[in-house]
C-alpha cells in the first residue's frame, strides 16, 4: 500500500476516497505475509491494499474476481489470482489527470511497481490484462487505457528512442534522477526521460495497447482526437531509421540514428564500439540495441521484437484506415513496413538448430551472426502465438519451442521447484515465473499447463505475488516481490483459462510436500 505522500491525487483518481494516513508503502507491505492466509498448503498472504488505499478501484475487475471464486477449486490458486490480477490498479496508477492544454485529453502515469518511472513497454503490459473485462468506452476502466495511450503517445513524439519516462508536468510530481552517467544520441531532456535505452518492443507495446483498446471497445474516434496519429508517425520514422545498414552501397560507414554509452559495471548496460553497437546488414527488420530486459543485445535484430512490431503495425493500420484526419497513405506505410519486417524474419530469422531443425533465432545481424536462445521477458520467441504473430501449431514455432524449453537454450533454468526460461538480466539458474506463465498461455496441452501452474504457485515464497525470478533449487531466493507486469500476466492467464479450458480451474494444485524453512 502507498504512504499518504506517495500519490498525487486528482478528482479523476479515486473520486470520493482519500488516502488514509494508515496506508503503508506497498514496497514494504508486499514483503510481509499479510493475513488472512489462504487455507491451502501454501498459506499464501493476502496482498491487496484496503479499498481506500488502492490507486484505482474498478467494479469490472472486482466483479471478475468475485465471479471466478466458485470456478477456481484450489484455494491457493484463487488467492494468487485475487492478489495478482488487480495488482496494477491496486498499486501502480500513480497519477491520473488531463493534459494542460486540453481538458479532454486523459492522461495516466503508471509505475512499474518498485521503480518510480513509467516504462512504455511495461505500462502497456500492465494495463493489457484488463482488456479481458473491458467491453465499452464508457466504463471508467476505459479511461485508464486512454490515459496510458495518450501519455505514451506524448512520450513517443518527444523522445521516440527512449524507454522510460518521468511524471508529466501536469501531475505536480518532481522528476526523479536515476544517477546514471550517459552519452546518448539523440539527446534528451532528463526532466522528461528517466532512461533512454532504445528497445523496439516499446513501439510494439504502444501499438498493442492501442489494438487492445480498440478491439475491446470499438472506439475508433478516440484515436483521431489527440496525438495518436503523430505518435504512429514518430514510431514509423524511428523504425525506418533503425532499419538502416551499417555500411552504404559504396562501403562507407553510416552513423546510426541512435547511440548509447554509459558508465556501468555491467557489460550489458552499454553498447559496444563506443556506443554505436555492432555492425548490421540490411534485413528489412528494425534494430533493437537493447532487449525487453533493458540489457544490450548481442546482435541488434531482435526477432521477437520485430515479430511484435510487424503484427501490431498491421492490426493498427485498420484503425488508421478509419480516421478522416490521418495523412493519406499512412495506413499503407504501416502495412508495408509490417510486411517487409515479416519477410526479413522469414529470410534472416529462421535458422538451423544444432539438431538440424529450422527454428527462430533470438537475434541476428544480417551478416550470418545468430544468437540461439530465448529470454523470459516479453516479447520472447516463446510468446509469438500470444502476440498473434503466428499459430502455436506453426512448424518453425514448434521446433523453436522444443529448443527453448530444454537444455539447448542456455537460459533454460531447471530444478526441483520451477522449470522455466530465465534471463541474462539476473543470472543462470534463476527461472522467471513470467516465462512459466507464458508457457501455459501458449500451450493446448492440459498436463503442460497444470505443471506450469503448480510450479508458479509453489514459487511465491508464501507472499502470494509473482516474483521476477526464482532460484530453481531454492524458492526463498528470489528477486522483486512487487512486479506488477508479471502479476497482471498471471491474472490474464487465469482469465484466459476460464474461457479456454475452464475444467483446469477445477483441478487441485496442492503439493505432495511443502518445503520447511
Amino acid at each position: 500500500m502507498w504512504s499518504s505522500n506517495a500519490i498525487i491525487w486528482t478528482p479523476l483518481l479515486l473520486a470520493g476516497h482519500a488516502l488514509g494516513q494508515s496506508c503503508p508503502a506497498y514496497s514494504s507491505f508486499s514483503q510481509s505475509r499479510n493475513p488472512p492466509l489462504s487455507t491451502g498448503a501454501y498459506k499464501l498472504a493476502y496482498q491487496r491494499p484496503a479499498p481506500e488505499c488502492r490507486t484505482f478501484n474498478s467494479s469490472l475487475v472486482e466483479d471478475a474476481i468475485a465471479g471466478l471464486k466458485d470456478d477456481i477449486y484450489d484455494e491457493d490458486l484463487f488467492r494468487l489470482f485475487e492478489n495478482t490480477f488487480p495488482n496494477t490498479l491496486d498499486t501502480a496508477v500513480k497519477w491520473r489527470g488531463v493534459a494542460a492544454n486540453n481538458s479532454d485529453e486523459e492522461l495516466a502515469f503508471i509505475i512499474t511497481g518498485d521503480i518510480n518511472a513509467m516504462w512504455i513497454r511495461d505500462s502497456a503490459n500492465q494495463i493489457a490484462p484488463y482488456k479481458t473485462v473491458l467491453k465499452d468506452s464508457t466504463a471508467e476502466l476505459a479511461s485508464v487505457f486512454r490515459g496510458v495511450i495518450n501519455l505514451q503517445a506524448r512520450y513517443l513524439i518527444i523522445s521516440p528512442y527512449c524507454n522510460a519516462f518521468q511524471p508529466p508536468p501536469e501531475s505536480g510530481m518532481p522528476p526523479v534522477q536515476n544517477g546514471g552517467i550517459y552519452s546518448v544520441t539523440p539527446s534528451y531532456d532528463r526532466n522528461v526521460v528517466f532512461t533512454c535505452n532504445f528497445e523496439l518492443d516499446d513501439f510494439g507495446g504502444f501499438l498493442q495497447l492501442s489494438h487492445d483498446y480498440y478491439a475491446a471497445t470499438g472506439d475508433v474516434d478516440f484515436f483521431g482526437k489527440f496525438q495518436w496519429v503523430a505518435a504512429v508517425q514518430s514510431v514509423l520514422a524511428a523504425s525506418e531509421a533503425m532499419r538502416a545498414a551499417t555500411y552504404g552501397p559504396d562501403g562507407r560507414w553510416i552513423r546510426p540514428a541512435y547511440t548509447f554509452q554509459s558508465q556501468t559495471m555491467s557489460a550489458s548496460g552499454t553498447l559496444a564500439n563506443n556506443g554505436v553497437g555492432s555492425p548490421v546488414n540490411y534485413t528489412g527488420m528494425a534494430r533493437s540495441p537493447f532487449r525487453p530486459s533493458d540489457d544490450s543485445a548481442l546482435f541488434d535484430f531482435s526477432v521477437p521484437a520485430n515479430m511484435m512490431l510487424s503484427r501490431y503495425l498491421n492490426s493498427t493500420a485498420a484503425i488508421m484506415d478509419q480516421l478522416p484526419n490521418a495523412p493519406k497513405g499512412l495506413a499503407g506505410q504501416m502495412r508495408a513496413m509490417a510486411e517487409e519486417i515479416r519477410d526479413g524474419i522469414s529470410h534472416w530469422g529462421v535458422v538451423k538448430a544444432p539438431n538440424g531443425k529450422q527454428i527462430f533465432a533470438y537475434e541476428v545481424d544480417g551478416f550470418g551472426g545468430q544468437n540461439l536462445m530465448d529470454d523470459a521477458n516479453i516479447p520472447s520467441l516463446l510468446s509469438a502465438p500470444f502476440l498473434g504473430y503466428l499459430d502455436n501449431n506453426d512448424t518453425v514455432y514448434r521446433n523453436t519451442r522444443e529448443f527453448i524449453l530444454g537444455r539447448s537454450n542456455p537460459w533454460w533454468c531447471e530444478g526441483p521447484y520451477i522449470n522455466a526460461v530465465g534471463s541474462p538480466h539476473v543470472r543462470p539458474g534463476a527461472a522467471w515465473p513470467m516465462a512459466a506463465i507464458m508457457r501455459a498461455m501458449t500451450s493446448d496441452d492440459d498436463m503442460e499447463i497444470i505443471t506450469a501452474i503448480k510450479e508458479i504457485l509453489g514459487s511465491t515464497d508464501g507472499l502470494g505475488l509473482i516474483h521476477e525470478s526464482v532460484n530453481s533449487f531454492d524458492t526463498s531466493d528470489w528477486t522483486r516481490q512487487w512486479f506488477t507486469w508479471a502479476n497482471g500476466l498471471f491474472g490474464q492467464m487465469i482469465m484466459d483459462l476460464a474461457g479456454r479450458k475452464p475444467h483446469l480451474l477445477k483441478e487441485s494444485f496442492q503439493p505432495f510436500f511443502i518445503k520447511i524453512k
